[in-house]
Parts: C-alpha cells; sequence; structure tokens
C-alpha cells in the first residue's frame, strides 16, 4: 500500500511539471493534474473494495410446432420414430426437390405472436443460413433473418418473492421478434465404434424461435419466463413444450455487468433441458463471470453447456470470431403474406390457403394469466396459489376432482393440494399423474376432518399412510386400523384436561396473569395424553373453564 501510495506521488509531480509548461494557463494543469490525481485513487481503491455486480439474462426459445407435418414437406412429425423413417426427398435435400410451406406452421406462429402482443409482419421473408453439419443435408437451413413474422412483443409473467418468498411478483420480458425456420436433423455418436450416426426425422420440422430481450437478471426470473411461455404455448396448442422430447429447447445468454455502465462480454449456454436444469445454469453463469472479473481476469466469448451432473457450465466452443452464415433470401420462397380480416384477402386468392389475423384472434383460448384470476375469483383461494396450481402440470384439475367430492371450502382443500400433496411429489420427484393418493382418496380423507371425526394431527399421519400404500387402504381403514377416530367421551376429556390443569400450576397462573400463549401448550399436553385424538374446539372450551375456576 505504501509502495503504490509513492508511486502515485512521483507520478503525480512528473505529471506537474510537465503540464505547468509556457503554453498553457494554471487554471487547465490544475483541472487536468487533479483529474488525473482523481483516476489514480479511483484505481488504487477498485484494487480493494470488491465490484458490485450485476447478472443479465436474454434468452433465445425454440418451439417446434405442434403439426402434423413439416414446415415444407408431406413428411409426418413423430416422436421415437424408427431413424429416417419420416423423411421426404426435399427433408434429404434431393436435386430438384422445392419448398412448400405449411399453412398450419404459420397459423401457430401468428397465433403465438397475439398471445404475447406482437406486432405481426403483414409480408414477411424467408432466407437461407449457410453452415454444415452433418445433419443439415442442404448445407443451409431456411429461416427469417430480414423480416420475421412477428417483432415487439412482451411476456408478463410471475414468480413468488417478497421477505417470506411467498407473495406473488409480477415482472415482464420484451419479445424481439418471432421467426419461423425449419429443425435441423440429430446426430447420434456411437464411441464404442467412433462413429457418427445420422437421424433425418426432425429435419425439416417447423420451429418458431422467439428471441428475447436481457431483461431478466438471474436463474428463476429466467425460468419463470419460461415457464409462462410454456403453460401459453400448451393453452394455444401452438406447441405441446415437453422439454424432455426436446420440443422446447432453450439458449440462455449471461453476462455481468455494474450497475449503470454498458453490458459485459456475453456467454451463450446451450441446448437447456428442463425448466430446473435453466435456473441453475444461468445462476451458475453468473457467479462464475463475477468470480472472473473479481480475480482481475476477463469473461470470454464463447458458447458453453450445462453438466446436470456437477451442476456447472463447460466449454463447447470459441464465438471470438463472427461466424459468417452468408445469409441470401431464399429463391424457391415468395413473401409470406398474412391478412387482417376476409375482406383484406384479394379477390382471386384461394381464401381457403390464406391466414387471417382475425379468425385466428377469434380462436384464441383461455391464458394462463386469465384463468389464474378466474381460479382466485371462483374459489377465493389467493393469487400465490393460483400460481402454483397453474405451474404444475394436472394440480389444477386435481384440486377441482377434490373439491367436487367434499363438502370442505376451498380454501381449506388447497392447503392440502399445494402444501401436503406438492411436498411428497416433490421430494419423489413425481408429477401429479403419478400421486399414489388419488383425488377422491384426498376428498375422503378431508370430508373425515369437516365432519370432525378425526383431528388434523391425525389427518396428516393417514395421508402418509395412504401415500405408503399407494391408495390401497382407504382413509376410513386407516383410522380404524391406527385408532385415531376424536374421543367422543366429554367426560374422558375432562378428566385429561382436570390432569393437565392439575400438572401444570406455572402455566395456569401464568395464564390468569394474561399470559393467553401459554393455553397452546396445556392444548399440547391433553393431544399428548389423547394421542391426537381430542377435539381441538371442545379441549378448549374445557381447559378455559377448568382454569377459570381454578383458585
Amino acid at each position: 500500500m505504501a509502495a503504490s501510495s509513492s508511486t502515485s506521488r512521483v507520478r503525480y509531480k512528473m505529471l506537474k511539471r510537465l503540464l505547468w509548461g509556457p503554453n498553457m494557463s494554471f487554471t487547465v494543469r490544475r483541472l487536468n493534474v487533479e483529474s488525473l490525481r482523481y483516476e489514480c485513487q479511483v484505481q488504487s481503491r477498485a484494487k480493494r473494495v470488491p465490484m458490485p455486480l450485476e447478472g443479465v439474462v436474454g434468452l433465445e426459445i425454440h418451439a417446434q410446432i405442434h403439426s402434423k407435418t413439416k414446415m415444407f414437406s408431406g413428411s409426418a412429425v413423430h416422436f421415437q420414430s424408427p431413424p429416417n423413417a419420416l423423411v421426404s426427398f426435399f427433408d434429404a435435400s434431393l436435386p430438384g426437390t422445392l419448398p412448400v410451406l405449411n399453412k398450419r406452421c404459420v397459423e401457430a406462429a401468428v397465433m403465438t405472436a397475439l398471445a404475447l402482443n406482437c406486432r405481426i409482419n403483414r409480408k414477411s421473408l424467408f432466407d437461407r443460413k449457410h453452415y454444415f453439419y452433418a445433419d443439415l443435408p442442404a448445407g443451409y437451413q431456411i429461416t427469417q433473418q430480414r423480416r420475421p413474422v412477428a417483432v415487439d412483443g412482451v411476456l408478463n409473467y410471475s414468480l413468488l418473492g417478497g421477505k417470506k418468498g411467498n407473495q406473488v411478483v409480477r415482472k415482464n420480458v420484451r419479445i424481439k421478434q418471432i421467426q419461423l425456420e425449419q429443425d435441423s436433423g440429430k446426430s447420434l455418436h456411437d464411441d464404442a465404434r467412433a462413429q457418427t450416426l445420422i437421424d433425418l426425422n426432425r429435419a425439416g420440422v417447423g420451429l418458431m424461435e422467439l428471441v428475447m430481450e436481457p431483461d431478466m437478471t438471474c436463474g428463476e426470473e429466467a425460468a419463470a419466463a419460461v415457464r409462462e411461455l410454456q403453460l401459453i404455448l400448451q393453452a394455444l396448442g401452438t406447441c405441446q413444450g415437453n422439454m424432455s422430447e426436446g420440443q422446447l429447447r432453450v439458449d440462455a445468454n449471461v453476462s455481468v455487468h455494474g450497475p449503470g455502465e454498458p453490458l459485459g462480454i456475453r456467454t451463450e449456454v446451450k441446448n437447456i433441458n428442463s425448466i430446473r436444469y435453466l435456473a441453475k445454469a444461468i445462476d451458475y453463469e453468473i457467479q462464475r463471470q463475477m468470480d472472473v472479473l473479481r480475480r482481475g481476469g476477463s469473461v470470454h466469448n464463447e458458447t458453453r453447456s450445462f453438466d446436470s451432473k456437477s451442476g456447472t457450465t463447460v466449454p463447447m466452443r470459441d464465438k471470438e470470431g463472427l461466424q459468417d452464415y452468408r445469409f441470401m433470401p431464399e429463391p424457391n420462397l415468395p413473401p409470406l403474406v398474412v391478412y387482417e380480416d376476409p375482406d383484406s384477402v384479394p379477390s382471386g386468392a384461394d381464401v381457403q390457403q390464406a391466414v387471417v389475423v382475425q379468425s385466428l384472434r377469434a380462436e384464441l383460448p383461455e391464458l394462463p394469466a386469465v384463468r389464474r384470476e378466474r381460479l382466485v375469483k371462483t374459489y377465493g383461494i389467493l393469487p400465490e396459489h393460483s400460481l402454483t396450481l397453474l405451474n404444475e402440470d394436472g394440480l389444477v384439475d386435481y384440486f377441482e376432482r377434490v373439491l367436487k367430492a367434499t363438502s370442505r371450502e376451498p380454501r381449506n382443500v388447497i392447503g392440502w393440494v399445494t402444501n401436503e400433496l406438492l411436498a411428497l411429489l416433490k421430494q419423489r420427484d413425481l408429477n401429479v399423474s403419478q400421486s399414489p393418493v388419488s383425488p377422491s382418496s384426498m376428498a375422503q380423507l378431508l370430508e373425515l376432518l369437516e365432519t370432525r371425526r378425526i383431528s388434523s394431527s391425525a389427518a396428516k399421519q393417514v395421508f402418509q399412510e395412504m401415500w405408503r400404500h399407494s391408495g390401497a387402504k382407504t382413509a376410513v381403514e386407516i383410522v380404524s386400523e391406527l385408532d385415531l377416530s376424536l374421543v367422543s367421551d366429554v367426560e374422558q376429556l375432562h378428566e385429561v384436561c382436570a390432569k393437565v390443569v392439575d400438572s401444570h400450576p406455572h402455566e395456569v397462573q401464568a395464564f390468569q396473569a394474561g399470559n393467553k400463549k401459554v393455553l397452546n401448550k396445556l392444548m399440547g399436553s391433553v393431544q399428548k395424553e389423547t394421542k391426537g385424538r381430542a377435539d381441538p374446539i371442545t379441549v378448549r372450551k374445557i381447559l378455559l373453564d377448568k382454569i377459570s375456576k381454578r383458585v
């Protein structure tokens, strides 16, 4: 520190002599010297104080269009078909074959754009993007580089936040563009035989590429945005959104920078195939870049992949050199034109082949945000509950089926579904359809609780037993086997409460002195004596009566 300070003073004196020349005024010399001294001080402080940094995240999402046939050929689209069983002459890029645009793919893109409040280009263009992979037979991909089908949209999404992590926080991310393009084939690497096999079943399948602006700051936000998009696509029917089957593939562009500074150098984390891994990959990459910069290093512009086993991102290839894709207009496809309403379709044109925005807008279904509002209004549940219900596949249906089979209030059912059921499902990495406890079994259990045949603590014990036996035993059978029915003998409850009051004189005195909280301890002692089989309401009344009579 002393050496650094001495060096700064020497530099200051040298600069002072140089600047105090005959051709400069004193004011200018003094200002420049003070400015340079300030810069030296800032540099010195920067070495001692950790840099405040924040993450920036943008996403590129490839959504496979839900269509019976491919984008430009009549080949069928089907997951897990035998290799190369769904390949037309055009998909294999045989000479003389020409693309024929699939109307369904265009309509899917337009519907998605409408749901995301995009501006739809009435005329869009197709281009060739040239690059050479073995699974791209033509040596180029048909895409939309110059003028995509839609631009300037917004995705509104919500996540749980706040001090306790249970408040709904609403955010949004801008959609830069939605473009149509064709998928490539798939390379299958056989390490045992040191060879690579090519499956062209996927070649030519229709994709929507959605490019999001860098409006997010962490993995949690990105995961919430992708989940909301997934729900929207599934509601529209434009993409099934199954990430494990590659129907929704996410690339994350991640960088870090100081507040108020220009965006930093970004890395791209490719082909993340689950929402949970997306959050982990982004958060790891943000922290990695921060550590690099704080050690005085520099972030490289590179492509990385996420290793789910180690929870880290690993380098794939360098991106310092800008790749020249040699974009050119696709000569075999005319401009793509969509029409606002039937009246705007030119006379003589085939109306059946025209894509009409007005008609597609009328077909838009109830979107996730609207459905959440409806759940809150219909059942009187909290917004955070509606968020949880929709975010888990099949959970809304499970909840509503339980409600139909029990007289218990929705606000009393929701806790069991979102807490007890969901907690066990996540512990065992199961989805709702794999739950060992069916909605009817859950309803039977809650009906026992509603009619006060069992206590809430006993109900949780019964639920655990129902789960353990995979629904083989009913709630009624388990209550009978374990003798969990509420004690109905009032005289017995009076005896137990009297015993508890007699054995806890200090708590009784504290209650009489104004400490009402000790009543919970006394009630807990009664429950312990009755093995959780006492009705809390009845116990409370008896205890209060006995305490008031005690001198």
